[in-house]
Formats: structure tokens, C-alpha cells, sequence
């Protein structure tokens, strides 16, 4: 499920940055909009980030610039498109990141559940989500959409705490956000 677009060592495809966020996850955050999805959902809020052809190769090394030059930043979201069809890219992003100690959160269409399964047979997946903090899962679904929810734009989706996910093997939920 991760190989919609090449793995270009060193790049990444993305659709656009945001370099100062308060509404992609807790703090302040940079945001990858991440190029490409295979969901497509209805009412998706960033559909122009939905063509694996569109967007353009960034630079891994210029976003870790962009992401060491502000001493602000409490973290790094990866949203959409969908970044786990690109999780050789966004792995090897995320390994940088965490090595300096920096908080991941990322945002996907997938479930949990169904990451977990695509884990089993794709390695860059399994270890992407080794990598990443909290997950923001499932597709939008507009008849959910609830604009009170805190990171999240529609009912179903969960923020769950990844790492005592998969330390459980199902999905927790991060309790600072239910």
C-alpha cells in the first residue's frame, strides 16, 4: 500500500507546509501535507493533496532545517494526502525527527486495524508507526463531521496513543483527547 509513489532516498512528495500549526495537533507544530491518497473521502478538507502526479519533491534535509530553525516547535504532524502511502519516505523522515527527540503525530485514512495488517508485509509501515507518537485514524466521513472535536474532523475518527497501541495490539485511545 506504500508504493503509490517512488521512494526517491532523500525526498519526499508533499503537497505544501505549514510551518506554524495550533490546530494540527497539541502545540506548535509543523505540518507535511503529504501528496497523494488513495481515500479520496468526500468533503476531504485538503482534496488537492489527493493526485499522486501533483504536489513536488521537497528535500528531506530542507525540512529538518526548516524544523531545527524554530526553537517554538513542540512537534511535527504529518497529515494529508496520506502519508502512509509514502511510508518509506515518511519513515525515513520520522527516524531523523526522533533522534532529535522531537514529537510525531500523524494523521492517516487507514485504521489502526488496518495499518496493523499492511504492518505485517510492509516493513517501512510497521516501522513508520514505531516512529510516531499519536494517530489521528480513519477516513473522513461527512456524514461525522463534527467541527467540536479536537484534531479530528469527523466522528469515527480516533486519537489514539500509538505507542500503547501497539504495545496492546488494538487501538487506545490518547485520553487527553476523547
Amino acid at each position: 500500500m506504500s508504493k503509490y509513489i517512488e521512494y526517491k532516498p532523500g525526498y519526499i512528495r508533499i503537497a505544501g507546509i505549514i510551518r506554524e500549526s495550533i490546530v494540527d495537533g497539541p502545540g506548535l507544530r509543523f505540518v507535511i501535507f503529504c501528496q497523494g491518497c488513495i481515500h479520496k473521502c468526500p468533503g476531504c478538507h485538503n482534496p488537492e493533496s489527493h493526485d499522486f502526479q501533483g504536489g513536488y519533491d521537497c528535500e528531506i534535509e530542507k525540512i529538518i532545517k526548516a524544523v531545527d530553525d524554530n526553537p517554538l516547535l513542540q512537534g511535527v504532524t504529518f497529515s494529508g494526502g496520506e502519508p502512509f502511502n509514502q511510508a518509506e519516505a515518511f519513515l525515513e523522515l520520522a527516524k531523523i525527527l526522533k533522534a532529535k527527540g522531537i514529537h510525531i503525530m500523524s494523521y492517516s485514512g487507514f485504521t489502526f486495524e488496518e495499518l496493523m495488517d499492511m504492518a505485517k508485509t510492509d516493513d517501512a509501515v510497521r516501522e513508520l508507526m514505531n516512529n510516531i507518537d499519536i494517530l489521528v485514524d480513519g477516513r473522513f466521513v461527512q456524514e461525522e463531521r463534527d467541527l467540536s472535536l479536537i484534531f479530528r474532523g469527523s466522528r469515527n475518527q480516533r486519537v489514539l496513543d500509538l505507542k500503547k497501541s501497539l504495545e496492546s495490539g488494538e487501538a487506545v485511545w490518547d485520553d487527553r483527547y476523547k
